[in-house]
């Protein structure tokens, strides 16, 4: 029997173990798309307790922030909603997750919170109900002491060269200014471009985030559908010049429907009164914003990163009591296929096509996304169009051994830009080791299994590729 985590986990062959060891293992990490603050990098947050850097919950303003990963596996296990997000007893919430994790056979969270406890505390032993208060107080102690569980030693320590947060448009990026600026940060931290806000003209807030897009620009108000795509683009000069390689979309499908600016102009002013917005309307304002987004991003070199098919905040009841983004969404099934490929041959049309990485919620739209790639790559740099790597509920072993065979099979694996964490956790970065793990794993049973030569010129070569190199050339970091 195999032991558990141990050195070679996952690895199941010794080309495998080979990839791994000698090519994967110890090249830096390049976290692409994240949620985590650059404030908390700043000033080199120490955490007081293991609750805080793995759960967080209900903040003193009220609002949630944390890891819904571990909210929903909770809740699925009969937790009170009061130990998910609460944080009045963090040894009972502790224990409880515990519990929880020993029935958690087969998800990812065991073996992401498995290697989290080896490579940051050095917890070698399963958590349990009946370790876990001995597990909690070793962590907590560790992390009041060791000099290398601050924000910036957890960096250092996962050996993270670049890493990427997801900031609003009007952010005024004074602490990407300050991290810039502090010599003693020795690892890339850049903002990328999230403007959904201004995008989602359908959804609760809208009006309210355009007046204060208007003060990030100077301007007492905007009034027109070109006047946001002109602020927009001013921010989106204001963050290309703070070293932006990356924007990022977070839509529930990709829209395609070109009207007049009359027409969104008229849909936007309804929004502006408060009025309600029809779909079509809706589709027609975004459009105009996606294609003159895209075309700002080309300009500057800045990847375009499409995240659809998700359905959020489903429970109505939760959502009122706790806000979005804390474990309420699921997967959408949407056919935007084709608004995506219009998309990009609006912006193709005019050699404005920036760099774009796409990702789906819904893994039955690997195949699909697989396709549009080839239609619209360019000698611009290898691989322009990606496939985004497993996202969100798909980022489990077999969803990403299934996205790496789907492009495999209907692209280019050898020029795929890797793992991300999508995470507000700075624990997450062994998410890259496990990546890597089954990465090199699949690769090693085509080798073993005679259906790929036992070339290591091109094994290194892909290895190394996925791993780094090609997301350090696509970002021009």
């Amino acid at each position: 029997m195999k032991k558990f985590l141990d050195s070679d986990f996952v690895l199941q062959t010794e080309t495998a173990k080979h990839l791994f060891h000698d090519y994967a293992e110890t090249l830096p990490i390049i976290d692409y798309h994240c949620h985590i603050s650059p404030q908390e990098i700043y000033e080199d947050k120490r955490f007081d307790t293991l609750g805080d850097v793995w759960f967080g919950g209900k903040q003193p303003d009220g609002t949630f922030f944390g890891d819904h990963y571990k909210w929903r596996l909770m809740r699925s296990n009969g937790i009170s909603e009061e130990l998910v997000t609460g944080r009045d007893n963090e040894l009972e919430r502790f224990k409880g997750f515990a519990d929880t994790l020993t029935k958690a056979i087969g998800n990812p969270m065991y073996h992401w919170c498995s290697l989290e406890l080896k490579k940051y505390f050095g917890v070698d032993e399963p958590l349990t109900v009946d370790n876990a208060e001995k597990i909690w107080n070793h962590c907590n102690e560790k992390l009041q002491n060791d000099p290398n569980l601050t924000v910036r030693g957890l960096i250092r320590q996962s050996n993270v060269a670049y890493v990427g947060t997801t900031d609003d448009p009007i952010d005024s990026l004074i602490w990407h200014e300050k991290i810039a600026a502090d010599e003693t940060i020795d690892f890339m931290v850049r903002p990328s471009f999230r403007p959904d806000k201004a995008v989602n003209i359908n959804k609760e807030g809208f009006k309210e985030y355009i007046e204060k897009l208007a003060k990030a620009v100077n301007k007492e108000s905007l009034n027109s559908t070109q006047e946001v795509i002109d602020a927009l683009v001013e921010r989106v000069d204001f963050f290309a010049a703070h070293g932006c390689v990356a924007s990022d979309h977070g839509l529930d499908y990709v829209p395609f429907r070109k009207v007049s600016m009359e027409e969104c102009d008229k849909a936007f002013k309804k929004a502006m009164n408060g009025e309600a917005v029809s779909v079509e309307e809706a589709e027609g304002y975004q459009t105009a914003l996606l294609v003159a987004l895209g075309k700002a991003y080309h300009k500057h070199g800045i990847a375009m990163e499409l995240h659809y098919s998700c359905l959020r905040n489903v429970n109505e009841r939760m959502f009122k009591l706790e806000g979005p983004d804390t474990g309420f969404d699921m997967i959408a099934n949407n056919s935007c296929g084709g608004n995506i490929a219009a998309l990009l041959s609006e912006l193709d049309k005019t050699a404005e096509l920036p760099k774009t990485i796409i990702f789906s919620l819904n893994p039955a739209d690997n195949e699909q996304i697989g396709t549009i790639l080839g239609c619209f790559q360019s000698s611009e740099v290898p691989g322009k169009i990606q496939h985004g790597p497993a996202w969100w509920f798909n980022d489990t072993k077999s969803g990403m051994e299934e996205q790496m065979k789907s492009l495999a099979n209907l692209g280019l694996l050898g020029n795929f830009i890797g793992m991300l964490t999508d995470s507000r956790s700075f624990l997450s970065y062994t998410r890259h080791d496990y990546f890597r793990r089954i990465m090199c794993n699949l690769i090693g049973n085509w080798v073993e299994n005679g259906e790929y030569p036992n070339d290591e010129k091109a094994l290194k070569a892909i290895v190394e590729g996925i791993s780094y190199y090609n997301a350090k050339r696509y970002f021009g970091i």
